[in-house]
């Protein structure tokens, strides 16, 4: 049951990883740089204090018995992390949330899943398992339904012209988002990395009394810090470069509506990683498969939108039939990984 659980738990977060951006296409008359800084700041700073500081009792003196070292190396993923996050938004931007979230989230669940354990030295050790190979089939099993999910996308930019795919994706620029799509895969692994470098704050939790479901907390505030430090130079720059600073103030716009849904993004966008951090921690050695979960999830999620959304109007049959069979393996993938966690314990 515990195993089970996990998979729940970051299959819940995979949902809200899938579904944050929608808030966003509701904003009006604010510039991309406006409406992402206002929900990065919810979602890399004031939630993930709030989160941290509500389930980790005595946060600050975690921090100061913690060694330098180990507080560093993940605020200094989480710099590399941001700008996968950022080229993420971008992706999503041009591409929308279909075809955008399965290439960056393909690459992202690839790396950011096999790396950490064959940076530790563990890879050997998980082959000559039953629950080491069931947990890689999975992975490998996710990795096809990406590509199957991507494939679709690949159609139907091919089927539709420019006109009708703004009528769902109105900045919609196949040849800017592919480049930053591949980018926001790479770089977003990073905060895969960045949760092992934190291991040892993790368990200082632990052994400071905090539920073991919380561990994870402390360490994705470090990682979201660095985050943000990207992101907002970045959207800035752009502000004063584009003159879009008048936004935040600009009483011709929805203001208040625009403040609260990029509030919601970010915030809804927080809580994959709170709902990952827990389901992390009950899948034993096996934790590192949960990054391929919650990855695959956010792309089940983030294609059902955008079927929602009608980013798939006039694409043929044979397109859908393929985008589902992708959303089927993916789905399946996950009940894999589980089963994994599940031998294992």
């Amino acid at each position: 049951m515990q195993a089970v659980i996990g998979v729940l738990l970051v299959l819940t977060g995979g949902f809200a990883s899938g579904s944050f951006y929608l808030p966003f296409t509701r904003v009006r008359k604010w510039a991309w740089e406006t409406y992402w800084l206002v929900g990065g700041l919810f979602s890399w700073l004031v939630v993930p204090f709030l989160a941290a500081y509500i389930t980790v009792p005595g946060l600050f003196s975690l921090y100061s018995q913690s060694n330098s070292l180990d507080l560093f190396v993940p605020v200094l993923f989480g710099l590399l992390w941001g700008i996968g996050g950022l080229t993420f938004g971008l992706a999503v931007r041009y591409l929308g949330m279909s075809l955008g979230m399965a290439i960056a989230l393909g690459l992202t669940a690839a790396f950011g899943t096999l790396i950490p354990p064959l940076f530790k030295g563990e890879f050997t050790g998980l082959v000559s398992q039953t629950s080491g190979l069931v947990t890689l089939l999975g992975v490998l099993v996710c990795l096809v339904g990406i590509g199957i999910t991507g494939k679709a996308g690949i159609l139907k930019d091919k089927e539709l012209d420019a006109e009708k795919k703004r009528e769902s994706i109105k900045e919609f620029n196949f040849k800017k988002g592919i480049p930053v799509a591949f980018i926001s895969g790479l770089m977003s692994a990073c905060f895969a990395f960045g949760i092992a470098a934190g291991k040892s704050v993790a368990h200082l939790a632990i052994e400071n009394g905090v539920n073991s479901l919380h561990q994870n907390n402390p360490v994705f505030v470090l990682i979201l810090i660095g985050g943000f430090i990207t992101n907002a130079f970045w959207c800035v720059r752009l502000a004063f470069k584009n003159k879009s600073y008048r936004d935040y103030s600009n009483g011709q716009t929805p203001l208040w509506k625009n403040y609260l849904l990029s509030a919601a993004a970010g915030t809804i966008w927080y809580t994959q990683f709170f709902f990952y951090g827990m389901g992390e921690s009950q899948m034993g050695s096996f934790g590192f498969a949960s990054w391929s979960i919650l990855m695959a999830s956010a792309i089940i999620f983030s294609n059902m939108w955008g079927v929602i959304n009608k980013e798939w109007k006039g694409a043929n049959r044979k397109t859908i039939t393929i985008l589902f069979s992708g959303i089927f393996i993916l789905i399946l993938s996950t009940f894999i990984i589980g089963l994994g966690s599940y031998i294992q314990k």
